[in-house]
């Protein structure tokens, strides 16, 4: 799949537009997960991908043929979130929409996930996610993004740390420290919630 990506690459620096629709359409979900899971708020989240993609497009010519376009496209998109948050100082509420089910997988949460045999599995399923959204949406921007990448997106260590643009060691101790909080913000406003 690297190689097939390179070419799309090479096609789009030559001024291919075809081939960037191709592109987006391979990281839209990843790229809008992200931005959604950064700033709360879908319509603003949509934009920032929006935005993410522009900027990709406008600055492909930078792009180095050495590295992983995701992990590219990925640091646009948590720097456009960033930048985002700290203009607006941002904070999301309990009522934010989340889409569908990408996101958190809520099966180790939900121990049965055929919402059929239960049809209040689904209602369930939206609480917790607004609950972990939440949870998120009070972290320090930087360890939210070491969060969102590591168990939103899913990426390892190595290519958190090629988004970041830092040490494995740092984003190990972001990682940590940021599952920490969150467990920690979850705890106490389930408490609240009871």
């Amino acid at each position: 799949m690297e190689h097939q990506e390179k070419r799309l690459i090479k096609k789009v620096k030559k001024g291919d537009h075809q081939a960037f629709a191709e592109l987006v359409d391979r990281y839209k979900n990843s790229v809008f997960n992200i931005c959604f899971r950064m700033v709360g708020n879908r319509q603003e989240a949509e934009d920032l991908s929006q935005e993410t993609f522009i900027r990709a497009y406008n600055h492909i010519d930078r792009f180095d043929m050495n590295r992983r376009f995701s992990t590219w496209i990925f640091r646009i998109a948590t720097n456009l979130s960033i930048d985002s948050l700290r203009r607006k100082k941002a904070s999301v509420s309990l009522d934010a929409e989340v889409p569908g089910t990408d996101g958190l997988s809520l099966n180790t949460m939900l121990s049965d996930p055929d919402e059929s045999s239960h049809p209040d599995k689904h209602l369930l399923r939206s609480e917790t996610e607004q609950w972990v959204q939440h949870g998120i949406a009070q972290l320090p921007e930087k360890y939210r993004s070491a969060v969102v990448l590591k168990y939103i997106e899913e990426l390892s260590l190595k290519e958190i740390s090629e988004v970041m643009d830092l040490p494995i060691g740092t984003v190990k101790t972001r990682v940590h420290r940021g599952r920490e909080m969150l467990r920690k913000t979850l705890v106490a406003s389930r408490g609240e919630k009871r």
